[in-house]
């Protein structure tokens, strides 16, 4: 494979900014991501600009935000509570798949706030919801995408066998689902002489669950090894600022691809030929001691927090979770507006601790593990 990796901020700087028109995502990672669609995350050029513009124009509405706040607060209430009350019980003594949890609750969120339509994956009884596990399948189809020859999954995808089989029918079942409540929507918009109640109805949901969910999942287990972090949260969440900061430090250790146009000198002297991939390694980025220092792979939420109590700026092309330059990411501010809503309300209401000497492993599933990690 023709491919350059790279961790150095000036190099990450130069590609997704400085020279931002010459390293597109271009049509081989359009067709690797295929479930995306031709979405913001897989177009390029003019359809990229208005599909952002259009975004941009959701995000900044405020009853938009007023929507995320409200879905969130009736989820923790009428779903999380009720689960993490159950299995916290002392006659119960229940360990928790914490991973399942969350991305039950950001599923059934984000369709919500995306689609007007509550699927209840969040409940006691953790069923297993079609169009949920369709979109598990999608993610891991794309997964084994990466890990395979391009010939292999590609013939796969001709004689229709293997991951690809179950790409394309978990592509059929959520593309219905989708369509049955955009048809929905429309009705209910054209039948009401007043506005409907504000909602984005498109298939964001896919990098919505899956960035969000993920992120919550590294906050509790982190929490969970780190008691005194805890401590600090809880005696300074009405103040919010340390708990951005832990939100910053989880998705700096836990956290793309282009193809260059034409042929390019990076600032790090290495030439990267036409067509040529380049893969910036965010993880590796997390743990560089040239960016962090000495104590990089501490966890230190308070490397966040300046001298006077702000919040300390770290510029984007070091602190990569949110992208930089013309692609940078468009929903942060709301990404921790849930972050912070859904940690504090656990936090203050309940004791995380991690199951001792559990191996850690990841998941792109949101309906189906029996892996337990946690203890409520």
């Amino acid at each position: 494979m023709n491919f350059v990796i790279t961790s150095d901020p000036k190099n990450v700087h130069h590609i997704l900014s400085d020279n931002f028109a010459n390293y597109p995502k271009g049509p081989e990672y359009k067709n690797m991501f295929e479930p995306l669609g031709d979405g913001i995350l897989n177009s390029d050029s003019e359809s990229w600009r208005e599909q952002r513009r259009m975004i941009q124009l959701f995000m900044k509405n405020s009853k938009y935000r007023g929507l995320v706040e409200k879905t969130i607060l009736r989820k923790l209430v009428r779903g999380l509570f009720p689960i993490l009350d159950h299995v916290s019980r002392k006659e119960i003594s229940e360990i928790i798949d914490m991973q399942d949890v969350i991305q039950r609750f950001m599923y059934d969120s984000i369709c919500i706030s995306v689609l007007g339509f509550d699927p209840n994956c969040l409940t006691i009884e953790f069923p297993e919801v079609t169009h949920a596990k369709a979109f598990d399948i999608m993610g891991e189809a794309v997964f084994y995408r990466h890990i395979v020859p391009e010939f292999y999954w590609k013939f796969q995808k001709w004689l229709q066998i293997g991951e690809e089989k179950k790409l394309s029918g978990a592509l059929q079942i959520y593309d219905q689902f989708l369509y049955k409540y955009i048809s929905a929507k429309r009705e209910q918009v054209l039948n009401e002489k007043e506005a409907a109640d504000f909602d984005l109805l498109t298939a964001y949901i896919r990098v919505e669950m899956k960035e969000h969910g993920n992120s919550l999942v590294w906050f509790f287990w982190l929490v969970g090894k780190h008691p005194l972090v805890e401590n600090k949260i809880l005696e300074e969440i009405s103040a919010a600022n340390f708990l951005q900061e832990k939100d910053g430090k989880q998705l700096r250790v836990f956290s793309a691809e282009e193809a260059a146009i034409e042929e390019d000198m990076l600032p790090s002297g290495h030439r990267v030929r036409r067509k040529m991939r380049v893969l910036i390694s965010f993880y590796s980025m997390g743990r560089m001691e040239a960016i962090w220092g000495k104590d990089c792979l501490e966890f230190k939420p308070e490397r966040w927090i300046s001298d006077k109590g702000g919040i300390l700026h770290v510029p984007p092309y070091k602190f990569v979770a949110f992208n930089d330059g013309p692609r940078s990411c468009l929903g942060k501010d709301v990404s921790f507006i849930q972050m912070k809503m859904v940690a504090s309300a656990i936090l203050w209401n309940y004791h995380v601790q991690v199951v001792e000497d559990h191996l850690v492993c990841t998941r792109s599933c949101c309906c189906a593990s029996n892996e337990k990690w946690l203890e409520g």
